[in-house]
């Protein structure tokens, strides 16, 4: 009987491996035989692998958007007078463009986006309807925890509208109809008067000076002078209470060039420019292709669910977006596949939130 290992076989298994570089970094997760600060745990997402990598990263990219100064860079000689002064280069710095999709202020992410804004951190925002109206929404009452199973037909009769695993009474609204309709008399009259018609933006800016409520977020803005983009304002309850406006009162206008006119300018003008996006569909393309204007952005963090096997762009990764100039070829970009409101936080926690800590 032939004992010996066939000689194919172990030529298979045990196939020599090339040397590995020295500049290859191990796995390794956290060691919680250790008392770990926060910072040191999120630091740990850069070793363990899979998805906790790319949060790592995207950590890492963040924290360079944040950091980076006009100042870090050598003086070309094409350089325009206003960027010359030490000051100035040392007081500019990269534009962050904040998207996120409706659903997250709906959720607990809405006081994480406020305190991004509170703070101004970011300098502009990109979201849809319900990303806008949700916000006032909560500032007339309260949203709350519910359950992904329960019965649509049950809750129609009850007046309960489900977002996910969470409840939003018809009655909440209600309250914004009674809120918002006087406002759209008032601002229909100052056009009437003034011959000047609103923007997505100048119209989201008046609801956030009238709430007057430091729990929005739009409030915030408001007051940082933040734009606040809002491409598909009608798609949703504004746009519920705009088309019943529009038969008592006729002739409200929105104006969505100037909008896009602002935000590709802001865009084409920003010496460094990043992308932090949370989610897929209007805000992640509106942004992205903002930046098209200035050849790509300089930075980019994707945090979705979506998949590029059906071709869209809300599932799409970085390097789609490099092939059509919205990323800069050799841009530092990651796309976390995750839950925002699992994530986000976290990266929020390992980056803008050391600011506070640290005062």
């Amino acid at each position: 009987m032939d004992t010996s290992v066939p000689a194919g076989a172990s030529a298979a298994v045990l196939q020599p491996s090339e040397p590995i570089p020295a500049s290859a970094i191990s796995v390794q997760g956290p060691n919680f035989e250790q008392n770990l600060s926060l910072q040191e745990f999120l630091k740990s997402y850069e070793r363990i692998g899979f998805q906790a990598n790319s949060l790592g990263k995207a950590i890492d990219i963040v924290n360079r958007m944040r950091k980076w100064r006009l100042s870090d860079e050598p003086i070309s000689p094409d350089e325009s007078e206003d960027f010359i002064s030490p000051d100035v280069r040392a007081q500019t710095r990269c534009n962050i463009f904040l998207g996120y999709t409706s659903n997250l202020i709906s959720s607990g992410l809405r006081e994480i986006i406020l305190y991004l804004v509170k703070h101004k951190h970011v300098a502009a925002i990109v979201t849809t309807a319900g990303g806008i109206e949700e916000d006032f929404i909560k500032c007339l009452g309260k949203t709350y925890l519910a359950d992904f199973n329960m019965d649509g037909a049950d809750l129609r009769r009850r007046g309960m509208n489900r977002i996910g695993n969470l409840i939003v009474p018809n009655d909440n609204y209600c309250k914004f109809e009674d809120w918002l309709i006087p406002i759209l008399d008032t601002m229909l009259a100052e056009q009437k008067t003034t011959g000047e018609v609103w923007s997505p933006s100048s119209f989201i800016r008046r609801l956030g000076k009238e709430i007057d409520n430091e729990e929005s977020v739009y409030y915030w803005a408001y007051k940082n002078d933040i734009p606040v983009f809002c491409p598909a304002l009608t798609d949703g309850s504004l746009g519920d209470m705009i088309y019943f406006h529009s038969f008592r009162s006729p002739g409200l206008v929105v104006d969505i060039v100037q909008d896009i006119r602002a935000l590709n300018e802001l865009s084409r003008k920003s010496r460094k420019a990043g992308m932090i996006i949370l989610g897929g569909g209007v805000c992640k393309h509106q942004i992205a292709n903002a930046m098209l204007i200035r050849n790509g952005a300089d930075f980019s963090v994707y945090i979705n669910t979506g998949q590029e096997f059906d071709g869209s762009d809300s599932g799409a990764r970085p390097d789609e977006a490099v092939s059509w100039g919205k990323i800069r070829a050799g841009a530092e970009a990651v796309k976390v596949y995750a839950d925002a409101t699992l994530v986000f936080p976290l990266l929020v926690a390992a980056t803008f939130a050391q600011e506070s800590q640290a005062q």
